[in-house]
Parts: structure tokens; sequence; C-alpha cells
């Protein structure tokens, strides 16, 4: 089996349904599994390539009555043929309307006969080719909708001019049509303004790259830089590659990646990242991602694979839109029957009712209620440095009522630093430690090595998980950890300070220990305060002794303490907390973080923290600051207000429309609602549920 995935541009939806259709006849392909996103106009595909390509999967696509967009120009063109045909109907409908409004007479019949048939084939045509292809795929969407309201309309009048005598119905036709048309080219500027993060984002990356070969400079493209390649980066120019500064230092704006606006400062061993501007100083840089790996790539991709993503009430809204066409065609019906055969009104006005019905519940406002919704929400955390990997997580994270938080490179800073040394043990110690990369035994060799200590060889290191290591120098098996590695009661009082305590032992007898303390971030003690004040109630989880445990736990205001946990239970810990029927987050960023982040309802993963841990989370903080969880929960629920709204809004708008539009009030008020009044609210609420939506780019997070 090969696994594929790839990313199709659809041109031709109109509507949430189109997109819909085309996922059920994409998923009926066999081991195609698609998501159709009609708010970004693309497919997202996997499909195993042994048993079908990506040309029958185009082919399909166009089968189902759409077209597969190569490059950006062809969206491009497609929205300016959309202009075209609006500002032919546009030219055509105002005197067509103007004649039937306030002079018509039967002889008029034929000229706006000849006014309205173009109109008919060139704004018409798109709704008539879409709803075959989605009756064909046994759907009813709004093309269905568009096309049974305008060809009724247009085809009574055409009847009235050539065969019977009586007044016609041919404006009411023209200005639906040429109303839709303009509100789909609105809702697509609109959308485009939603996804505009991603295109930012891409538009940020280097024209050009300035690399050292042989001693001499060299301008190439960033795509012609390889791994290894050594780049100057000169004030003013942005960084095209990732890399590690091996040379000079500067002020680098990294606000693009990061959200944050103040510059930060980078020397030598640093890391920088592609499309962040270099402000000040002159420097050059080892690459070490190019391409589709630079951190800016995957921020794009993750951005554009989450707004591809549905949220768990996507999946409910979708059942809703399938059944609603035929309820609104249904519901068409019975206003004509009830207003023909039982008031015994006249055809035309039945046919009006019938008319306005079909067209002012369009389902669209329902159907994008949540994907615009869930663009600018995952849009809005990517301007911040939170990066949502999905509508799932961004529902889910609302509904977090435990947070579990890991404490070291978490809470704390991870870099703690040797504070006491009791006995000959650093050199030991260190040579021991150098071996590994936990934060504990980095800050051993650091001591070790601003002592200028000779580090000895080591044979036959082994790591023991949650407990400490071990290994044989000079012929003598050395371990190095833990009180539950090494047992003794010594150095109870550093414990009492709140510092991690590492004792080490020589063939079986302890020579010593040294002291270890960690310091609080920044925000910490802000966060957890916030969270709390939230209503969710917060746990730490570590591996440190109890002691040192409740005395960070204290500093910060955290009650649960879980301690002396190892790496292999902190996942039992959090399935505990789930069977008591808490929604459980867990921030983390560790490598041994992974297993619980992955069986959180939501992992957060520190931005700063492994690989590992960003891929086990479902939400990323790529600043690295603790401040982010507080404002990503806070997304998480203004995002899903904006989608309740837009669902309301739309369920509301369609209850009320479809009775007015049937003639609810005609005989208490005399009030009729005409078709093109109809196409203008269907329009107008399609609009509003995107800029709805658009609202949650100008709210300010703290």
């Amino acid at each position: 089996m090969n696994d594929m995935k790839t990313t199709i541009r659809i041109l031709g939806m109109d509507c949430a349904s189109c997109a819909s259709q085309l996922e059920k006849a994409l998923n009926k392909l066999e081991t195609v599994k698609a998501n159709v996103n009609f708010a970004l106009g693309q497919a997202i595909i996997e499909y195993d390539s042994e048993k079908i390509n990506e040309d029958k999967i185009k082919k399909t696509i166009k089968n189902a009555g759409f077209g597969v967009s190569e490059k950006k120009e062809d969206i491009e063109r497609a929205i300016r043929a959309g202009w075209q045909r609006f500002w032919v109907g546009v030219v055509l409908t105002t005197p067509a309307w103007v004649i039937a409004t306030f002079f018509y007479n039967p002889k008029f019949n034929f000229l706006l006969f000849v006014l309205v048939t173009p109109i008919q084939i060139i704004l018409g045509l798109p709704f008539y080719r879409g709803a075959f292809f989605a009756l064909k795929q046994r759907m009813a969407d709004m093309n269905v909708l568009v096309s049974l309201s305008t060809l009724a309309a247009y085809l009574y009048s055409v009847f009235a001019t050539f065969f019977i005598s009586g007044p016609v119905f041919y404006e009411a036709s023209a200005v639906i049509l040429t109303t839709i048309t303009l509100g789909l080219l609105l809702e697509k500027i609109s959308q485009g303004r939603v996804g505009a993060t991603i295109k930012k984002l891409m538009e940020l990356k280097a024209t050009i790259a300035r690399i050292e070969k042989n001693g001499k400079e060299l301008i190439i493209k960033p795509n012609q830089i390889v791994k290894g390649d050594i780049v100057i980066v000169r004030p003013g120019e942005k960084i095209p590659v990732d890399g590690i500064i091996i040379e000079g230092n500067s002020s680098i704006d990294e606000s693009m990646i990061t959200g944050e606006s103040l510059p930060v400062d980078k020397g030598i061993n640093d890391k920088v990242f592609a499309a962040t501007m270099n402000k000040s100083g002159f420097f050059k840089l080892k690459a070490t991602k190019i391409g589709e790996e630079t951190t800016l790539a995957q921020i794009i991709k993750l951005v554009e694979e989450a707004q591809n993503s549905k949220a768990p009430i996507q999946r409910l809204v979708d059942q809703i839109v399938a059944w609603f066409v035929p309820v609104v065609i249904l519901a068409a019906m019975v206003s004509f029957v009830l207003w023909y055969f039982v008031y015994g009104t006249t055809f035309l006005f039945a046919l009006t009712t019938l008319v306005t019905v079909l067209v002012i519940a369009c389902p669209c406002s329902l159907g994008i209620a949540t994907p615009t919704a869930i663009m600018a929400g995952t849009s809005k955390g990517a301007e911040m440095g939170i990066l949502i990997k999905g509508g799932e997580f961004l529902e889910k994270a609302r509904k977090i009522n435990v947070l579990v938080f890991d404490k070291t490179g978490t809470l704390t800073q991870g870099k703690p630093k040797v504070t006491d040394i009791d006995g000959d043990v650093l050199q030991f110690a260190a040579s021991l430690a150098r071996n590994t990369n936990h934060p504990l035994d980095v800050a051993i060799v650091n001591e070790a090595e601003k002592r200028k200590i000779n580090l000895l060889s080591v044979y036959n290191f082994e790591a023991v998980s949650g407990k400490g290591i071990q290994g044989e120098i000079d012929g003598k098996k050395v371990l190095l950890g833990s009180r539950r590695f090494i047992p003794n009661d010594l150095a109870k009082e550093l414990e009492d300070m709140g510092k991690t305590v590492i004792f080490l032992s020589i063939d079986g007898q302890i020579k010593g220990f040294l002291a270890v303390s960690d310091t609080l971030k920044k925000n910490s003690y802000e966060a957890v305060s916030q969270l709390k004040k939230m209503g969710l109630e917060i746990f730490m989880i570590t591996g440190d002794n109890q002691k040192t445990a409740q005395i960070i736990g204290k500093q910060l205001g955290i009650d649960n303490i879980l301690s002396e946990v190892l790496p292999q239970d902190k996942e039992k810990e959090i399935i505990k907390l789930q069977k008591q029927g808490k929604v459980v987050g867990v921030v983390g960023d560790g490598i041994n973080d992974a297993p619980m982040l992955a069986r959180a309802d939501v992992g957060i993963a520190m931005g700063a923290g492994t690989d590992v841990a960003k891929e086990a989370g479902g939400i990323v903080l790529v600043k690295d600051d603790i401040g982010d969880v507080v404002r990503a929960i806070d997304l998480s629920k203004k995002t899903f207000s904006k989608i309740q709204q837009n669902i309301y809004l739309s369920f509301v708008y369609n209850l009320l429309a479809i009775p007015v539009a049937g003639g609810l009030f005609y005989n208490q008020l005399g009030f009729l609602l005409r078709p093109e009044i109809a196409a203008l609210a269907m329009v107008l609420s399609d609009i509003f549920v995107v800029s709805n939506s658009l609202l949650l780019s100008k709210i300010k997070f703290k």
C-alpha cells in the first residue's frame, strides 16, 4: 500500500452543497478519502497510489461538474468571468426591470423576452449545469433551487408571450440570476479575506539568497539552497531558510512566525527561521531546513489542513443541509397548491410564491456557517502564534475542564542550574550526563564546562527511564539519579527548598550529590490564575519528588500535584481523569510528554519542545509562551460562539423567510414578497455569515 495525499483547487463550487456533492463523488472511488472545503475552494484527498492515480481523481472531479485549477491564475480568471457575466446581467436586467415595473403593457412581452433570454443563457447556464450534476449525484443544492425558480418564471413567461395572453414574469428570473451571481462573487471575495492569512504567509518568503562558496559570494534563488550551505544575511534582508548562526549577531523580527512584535536578539548557535527579517546585524548561518521543511512551510501546511478539516458540529450541519433543499422544494409546492387551488388566486400569484420560496431559502448561509468561522479562527490563531491542527481541536478546546501541565520546560524554564555540590562528584556526574539531553543533565554538563573540568570516557551507558543514568568509568560502575534510583536519606533540607537533588554512587557507594534548581517561566503564575478564573481545574504532573513538586505548585497556586510519575505512567494519569468524565487538556513540551499529549482530549504542545511533542499536540504554541494556553482556549470559545451565532441566525432566517415568502402576511397585510427581494435577502444572509466570522480577526486577546 502506497498512501498519498494531495491538495487540489476546485473551480465551479457555488455553495456548501456543491462541496458535499463533490465529496460524495470522490469518496466513491476505491481507497479515496476526500475532504472538500467550499470556503477554501479546495479538496484534500488521501488515496492509495497503487489502486488509483491523480489523473483519475481529477477526471472524477470534472465528471461531477467541477473544474480543476492548476494555478492561481485559473481562480482569478474564473472570478473575472463571473464579473463579466454579472455586468451583462446588469445591462440587460435594468431595462427589463424598469419596463416591467413602471411601464408594463402586454405589447412589451416580446421585448422582455429578447432582453431576458440572453440572461437565462449567460448567467443561468452555470446554475443549470450545476443542477444537472447535483441531481446526477442524487443530491439537491442551491443550483437546483435557483434553476427551478428561474426556469419556472422564465418558461411560464415564454408560454404567456407566445401561446396565451397574460402578464409575464421575465424580470423576476433576470433579477434573481443577476443578484445571486453578484452575491456569489461577493461571497468569494469575503471568503478570500477569511483565508488571507495563508496568502500573507506565502508572500513572506525571501526572493533571493546569498551563499558563500569557495570564498565567493553568490546570489541565488532560495529554492537552490541545499542543507549545509553557508548563507549570508545582511541588514534589512529576509532570511531565506531555517538555520543556525555560525558567525555574527543581529536583532531579528520573528513576528510572522511567532506573532511576537518585538525583535529578538540572536547570536552564534541560535536558530533562525525562513521569512523572518534581519533588522540590524550582519551574520552567516548554516542551512538546516530548506523548502517544505522550514518552519514557515510547516506552519502554512498545518493551517491549510486545519482550515480544510471539519469540526464535529459541521457533520450535523451537513446532514441538515442534505435534507434542507428537498424540504424547501416541498414547501414551495405546498405554497403554490394552497394559493392556487385552496384560496383560488391567479396562477401568476401562486407561481410568485413558489418562486420566492425557492429563492429565499437557499442553504448557503447554513452550509458556510461553520467552515468560515473555523477558517477565521485558525487564521487568527496563526497570527498570534497559536497553531490549531483542525476544527475538531478548535471545538474541543472550549470544553476543557481539567488542564494538566507538565512541569519542566512548560511551567518552568527547563534550563535548571546547579546550585549545590556535595563531594567530589562533578567530573563523574558530567561525564555520564553528557550522553543525554535531559535538562538536569545539561545543567550538570554546563557547570562542568564553566569550571573547565575534563570529562571522562563512559562505557556501557544506559538510561533508566524516570530514575537516572548509569555506565562504567575507569572500570567502575557509576550511577547518577534520583532517590528512587539510589535510595538514601541525604539532602532532605535542599528538597524542602524546592531543589532537585541528584545522587552519585560508585560501585554501590554514595559519593555525594548535586542540587539543581529551575525557575518559573515569566507568565506561568498569571496564566494559571487566569485559567482558574475561567473555571478550569489545574493539575501539575512531574517526575520530581513530592516535596519539590509541592513547592513549585505552591508558587503557582496549583493544589493538584501528580509527582514522582514515571514517563510511561503519565498517560495513565490522564486516562484516570478521563474516566471521571473530565475533558482533559494537556500542556507539555518534551518527548516524554508525547504519549499523554496524544491521549488527552486536546494536547497543547509548547513550540520550543521536540518535534514529537508538536506532532502529538492538537494545538502548538509557537512562541513558547504559557500565556498562549489561555489565549488558545479563549480563541476556541470565541470561534465556537461565532459558529453558534452563524448557525442560529441561518436557522432563524430560513424559519422566518420561508413562511413570509409563501405569503403568510398577504391576507392580513396585503404584503407579498417579490422574488427579486427574496434573492437579495438570500445573498445578504450569506454575506452576513462571512462578515460575522471575519469579526474574529478584529478581536483583541490579552
